[in-house]
């Protein structure tokens, strides 16, 4: 077979005088970043570089042009903010002129793993650690596919460029715009490379619900040797990564999903990106492992030696690793799982009042998931200096382009149709809130997830399970691997009054974060969630 040429034009795009590197090899993309002083080598092989400016998404900087497509159907507030087709179209072709002249690197891929859902997509950066993460991020094409290959979404990925306030219709110099009528997402001003994947996730959270029911997760997912899908939703640092690569069940994916209405889970990515703060060999090997060449580190600090300081969040506490999905051994090929049995809707609770693992009826799952709740602890951003509440509807706000009510019904009707068991897990605080109470041992929430995947906690009954006497959660009262005094929160505490002083205090947090979804939500989803307001 011959190799696909390695050129291609963009004049449909508007460039026309640029150097194109089509299609370059991960190797070839790391030599060009070494050689262009963008990054270093660090001693496992990895490639570091940093991020610039900017170490994570910029929520308040993420539009979507609002036009025919859109107008009547996106959730428009603090979330989706509309851009004008007009603005949209001066700017892009400030982008394009920005691109002109200069080197480039374009790469052609796809998202999503099931052949029946299948996105084909071309991103064009104009740096090439940022072509490489595409590689290793999205789905790869074979030759063959190459020869063939018709794009249907283009990301123009320009970090270089500042837009200009005054003129064009952003709120600062950084952007990501999202066009649904021409099928593009339009990126400058940011080096942050997770702009490019949540770019397109957002792109198929509106597509596959709307044309092809089906429901589009932030979650990660894995495969049992029974073929019984398990699913892992949460915000960032609740553990979505970690407890999603277990050895004993093979990786779907650890990030973007979907749910289709065949009753089939598949990946939308080809990689993944996790945190990698306080990263160590022995609690986390599968990521630890990943981290070889062909993977990319962002915005850590390392020795003379290219040794990695995992704890040094001097740069950010958002330090991140990218790798194709093949740099973990025990994985599920293709990424695509079928009879999802079990639901995990992971918190990391700085509270520290919801038990470490409770099964949850199919109002409180629609409300929670709806609520999709975590916290922010002392020191992760300015003016946090105790713990607070962090809500992000359908544990994924900033993606979703619908109004979280529809992703939440969806889910539900999923979860009634297959007969899935859903769990609520506290991977954060137990025996008192951040600064008092310590982190959830790792082994500990492990151990409960299997547990609950073995179908070890059993079927409710009173003997065998407590009923939360402020959120209404069933709580089992015995674990295998896990001291029964675990298994309750009050327990640990050892100080009732504090407990449920604590409890209702988020539990109304919980309620007034809930009011605005009220007038949309059915009386079974309001009744999923906490019922008293007060100690």
């Amino acid at each position: 077979m011959n190799k696909v040429a390695k050129t291609i034009s963009l004049e449909n795009y508007g460039i026309k005088s640029s150097k194109i590197n089509y299609q370059l090899s991960p190797d070839e993309l790391h030599d060009i970043t070494l050689a262009k002083g963008m990054g270093e080598e660090a001693s496992s092989g990895a490639l570091a570089i940093t991020t610039g400016e900017f170490t994570g998404r910029s929520p308040k900087d993420r539009f979507i042009v609002k036009d025919e497509i859109t107008k009547d159907k996106i959730w428009w507030g603090d979330v989706n903010i509309p851009f004008e087709p007009h603005t949209f179209d001066k700017l892009y072709d400030k982008v394009i002129n920005y691109l002109n002249d200069k080197e480039l690197y374009v790469r052609d891929s796809y998202a999503c793993a099931d052949e029946d859902y299948k996105l084909n997509i071309r991103v064009i950066n104009e740096y090439p650690w940022s072509n490489m993460f595409a590689y290793n991020m999205f789905l790869r094409p074979t030759e063959s596919e190459l020869e063939n290959f018709n794009p249907e979404w283009t990301i123009v990925n320009a970090p270089g460029f500042m837009a200009d306030v005054a003129s064009d219709g952003t709120r600062q110099h950084n952007f990501a715009i999202l066009n649904f009528s021409k099928k593009i997402a339009l990126i400058g001003g940011t080096g942050y490379t997770g702009e490019i994947k949540k770019g397109i996730f957002s792109a198929l959270n509106f597509i596959l619900p709307v044309y092809k029911e089906t429901l589009p997760m932030h979650c990660s997912a894995n495969i049992g040797k029974d073929n019984d899908t398990a699913i892992f939703f949460g915000l960032s640092g609740t553990g979505k990564t970690t407890l999603s690569a277990d050895p004993n069940r093979k990786l779907i994916g650890d990030d973007e999903h979907g749910w289709t209405k065949e009753n089939t889970v598949f990946n939308f990515e080809g990689g993944c990106y996790a945190k990698v703060i306080n990263l160590s060999e022995v609690n986390e090997p599968d990521i630890f492992g990943a981290i070889k060449k062909g993977a990319i580190l962002e915005n850590v600090k390392m020795d003379a030696n290219g040794m990695v300081d995992f704890a040094d969040t001097s740069i950010t506490q958002n330090t991140r690793v990218s790798y194709p999905i093949n740099h973990i051994n025990n994985i599920q090929v293709p990424s695509i799982g079928e009879n999802p049995k079990n639901i995990f809707f992971l918190t990391a609770d700085a509270f520290g009042v919801l038990p470490p693992i409770s099964k949850l009826t199919p109002s409180q799952a629609a409300y929670h998931f709806i609520s999709g709740y975590t916290a922010k602890v002392a020191g992760t951003e300015a003016g946090i200096v105790e713990p607070t509440p962090n809500f992000s509807a359908c544990f994924g706000a900033p993606f979703m382009p619908l109004h979280p009510t529809k992703y939440a019904e969806m889910l539900s009707k999923k979860m009634i149709d297959a007969g899935v068991n859903v769990w609520l897990v506290n991977t954060g605080w137990t025996g008192g809130p951040y600064g008092i109470g310590t982190r959830m041992k790792l082994k500990y929430t492990r151990a409960m997830i299997t547990a609950a995947l073995n179908g070890d906690l059993g079927l409710y009954s009173y003997d065998k399970y407590h009923i939360h006497s402020v959120f209404g959660v069933a709580q089992p009262r015995e674990c295998p691997g896990v001291p029964t005094s675990v298994l309750s929160p009050r327990t640990t505490w050892n100080d009732d009054e504090k407990y449920y002083k604590t409890a209702f205090k988020l539990s109304n947090a919980f309620r007034e974060n809930f009011k605005k979804f009220e007038s949309y939500a059915n009386e079974e989803i309001r009744r999923g969630g906490p019922q008293r307001y007060a100690f």
